[in-house]
């Protein structure tokens, strides 16, 4: 049910904190699927991740012939006769064609450079800076071949990048971690990885988690959520906070 629950859940609203704008990619952003414009709940778009992941992980494709193709018909009519900002709209429905395949397989990557495919919003660690201070956190994909994030993932891989904006170093170990969980549609392969600091992106901050996974070609869904824990010297106490899931759609 996940296009129904992201059309339903993009009309709630939730008195909650609003995230802030991401920072600029580092390279060219893919742009089949675009984020989500500023100013949504966090909080409601969060709500949506279990729904998303539940649909596109069944037994089946969710465009296969069947209940899916249902699914997917009835939340475009829904999302005709919703009264939401065309921007939102846009957004979602790039999801849907996504999810059923119609929407193609995204850009080429350019010979110049890597393929940065944003998550749909950025997320908020409460406290993650210090007491009161909130971190927003941005999460992006990285389909191989590419440089980033090091060693660099090659074809069939994808690495994932997480950073915590206006935090410190993050610590050796992680505990909890922070994790990706993917999904290839289109070869029904799945996963969960934790990220880490072992390619020591910005050793002095803000703490920035990676990992590189053989997702294998193909259309890929990821929810990146969980803890972060940084300390700023030896002589400081750890700082543990958990992020709210963010979700990203791409293709390898």
């Amino acid at each position: 049910m996940s296009a129904v629950a992201l059309a339903a859940c993009a009309t709630v609203a939730v008195p909650t904190t609003a995230f802030a704008k991401p920072a600029p990619a580092p390279a060219q952003t893919t742009a089949s699927i675009p984020m989500i414009p500023e100013g949504v709940p966090v909080d409601a778009l969060a709500s949506l991740i279990p729904a998303i992941i539940g649909a596109a992980a069944g037994p089946a494709d969710i465009a296969a012939p069947g209940p899916g193709t249902a699914i997917l018909d009835q939340a475009k009519q829904i999302l005709a006769t919703l009264n939401l900002p065309q921007s939102v709209k846009d957004t979602l429905n790039k999801i849907i064609t996504f999810l059923d395949g119609s929407g193609g397989g995204g850009p080429d990557i350019p010979k110049d450079g890597p393929v940065i495919a944003q998550f749909l919003w950025p997320t908020i660690g409460k406290g993650c800076i210090g007491s009161g201070a909130d971190s927003v956190g941005t999460a992006l994909a990285v389909p191989g071949p590419a440089q980033l994030p090091p060693p660099g993932p090659v074809a069939g891989q994808t690495g994932f990048v997480f950073t915590a904006l206006g935090t410190k170093r993050p610590t050796e170990i992680q505990t909890p971690p922070m994790t990706v969980q993917w999904l290839n549609l289109d070869t029904r392969a799945s996963g969960v990885v934790n990220l880490t600091d072992e390619a020591k992106i910005n050793p002095d901050g803000p703490a920035t988690l990676s990992a590189i996974v053989d997702t294998g070609t193909g259309r890929v869904v990821a929810v990146v959520s969980g803890s972060l824990t940084t300390q700023a010297d030896a002589e400081s106490q750890p700082i543990t906070c958990s992020f709210l899931p963010t979700v990203g759609f791409f293709t390898v």
